[in-house]
């Protein structure tokens, strides 16, 4: 009879145990606040789903994922992964160094719809899948905003170094990084409208803007024939007052009527542009091009001065706030052409995918540095206008997961 109540112990303990648990998981499903079940039922989610969607893909019966739906959802540390400031992330986009108080920001990951998973990114299987690769983001500055978040990622786990960049290193017009044990580049390239243009993309005193819709700015059209893997992300330069013309023929004007020239609207030139780079991108060598869409902006009141333009503490919950018409419109045009251009190369050499951000982006108005694009905004109290930043978001923050989804576009590419 001992010798049996050791054994007889442990399967009561063991059973005492798991009734515990089995209580306790029970009140934080009935009782608890949706953050609180989210933060702990949604990282054991994430690992069954990858765990299954990893078998199955191993076995030849995976299922490819729509990363365009889903929603926000409460993931302590997720995106915690750098220090900006470390990584020499734009000053404006610190937010950490900058003073911001609040860090709940970083705390929450994007879940797909249909239980779809998007792993956390992982520097090495980054570097792996572009080895001997250049990658280049082309475009405004949220183009460089991912950029950024890119390198800090990979630098956070990988040797690195500065191998050029723009003299007038305030401005950030152009950037390369190195990773040499992957023989990887990275570089950035400002380009507002992709295309070539003067005025006040180079100059901000200027008025207006001059975009040559039939020819590639010239910076990266120079460098096009190295780049491996290209990502296009332009768009909020549109709505600034613009002389655009097809060679040396002016063919319209946006919001600038003293010229007394045809109105052309933002659709038009938007969709030429990103035709005109395209094109240019289409031969030379295989590569893959990506087509990003349009990041919202979240100016409260369309008010850049305002220092609460941006001031929400959380992300929308999906169904809460619905994207305005230029922000579809803008979406749209960028689908629609890589869609069309995927289907005309269809089995080439060029691979032309779509990271679709809109809506992840639009879900996030907690995630920009607000008027922390400055250090320590309130050390002197608080002013009714000051500089904000509802465009850009905080490094590290929500834009990391732009490349969360870079990374499952690039890993199954077949080079």
């Amino acid at each position: 009879m001992a010798a049996w109540q050791p054994v007889r112990s442990l399967g009561t303990t063991a059973w005492l145990a798991a009734g515990i648990l089995f209580l306790a998981l029970l009140h934080l499903l009935c009782c608890s606040p949706p953050v609180t079940r989210d933060a702990v039922f949604a990282p054991l989610l994430q690992y069954v789903n990858t765990t299954y969607y990893s078998s199955l893909s191993s076995s030849g019966s995976g299922r490819s994922c729509d990363y365009s739906e889903g929603r926000w959802v409460w993931a302590p540390g997720r995106a915690r992964r750098y220090n900006g400031t470390a990584c020499g992330a734009t000053e404006g986009q610190d937010c950490v160094r900058n003073g911001r108080p609040d860090t709940g920001y970083l705390d929450w990951r994007w879940q797909p719809a249909g239980g779809c998973p998007l792993p956390a990114f992982d520097a090495s299987a980054f570097l792996s899948a572009v080895r001997g690769k250049h990658v280049a983001f082309i475009g405004d500055s949220m183009a460089r905003n991912q950029a950024e978040s890119l390198f800090c990622l990979l630098s956070a786990a990988s040797p690195h170094r500065v191998v050029d960049r723009d003299p007038e290193t305030y401005r950030r017009h152009f950037m390369r990084w190195a990773f040499p044990t992957h023989d990887v580049t990275v570089s950035v390239y400002w380009a507002p409208y992709l295309a070539r243009s003067a005025g006040k993309t180079v100059n901000y005193s200027m008025p207006y803007n001059l975009v040559y819709l039939d020819a590639p700015a010239d910076r990266w059209a120079a460098d096009a024939d190295t780049m491996d893997v290209v990502v296009l992300s332009a768009g909020h330069w549109l709505l600034h007052p613009a002389v655009y013309h097809n060679g040396s023929e002016v063919i319209g004007v946006h919001a600038h009527p003293e010229l007394n020239r045809t109105e052309i609207g933002y659709a038009s030139p938007f969709r030429q542009a990103y035709r005109m780079a395209i094109e240019r991108l289409s031969s030379g060598r295989a590569r893959t091009v990506v087509l990003a869409t349009y990041s919202p902006a979240h100016f409260e009141n369309n008010r850049l001065d305002d220092p609460t333009a941006c001031a929400r503490k959380e992300p929308y919950r999906d169904g809460e706030k619905e994207l305005n018409k230029m922000d579809e419109e803008l979406r749209g045009i960028v689908v629609e052409e890589a869609v069309a251009e995927a289907a005309r190369r269809s089995g080439g050499d060029v691979m032309f995918e779509v990271l679709d951000v809109t809506k992840l982006a639009a879900m996030r108005p907690d995630g920009h540095p607000g008027p922390y694009m400055n250090r320590d905004p309130f050390a002197h109290g608080v002013r009714e206008r000051m500089q904000t930043d509802c465009l850009h978001f905080c490094l590290p923050g929500p834009v990391d997961t732009f490349n969360e989804i870079l990374q499952q576009i690039l890993i199954k590419r077949r080079w």
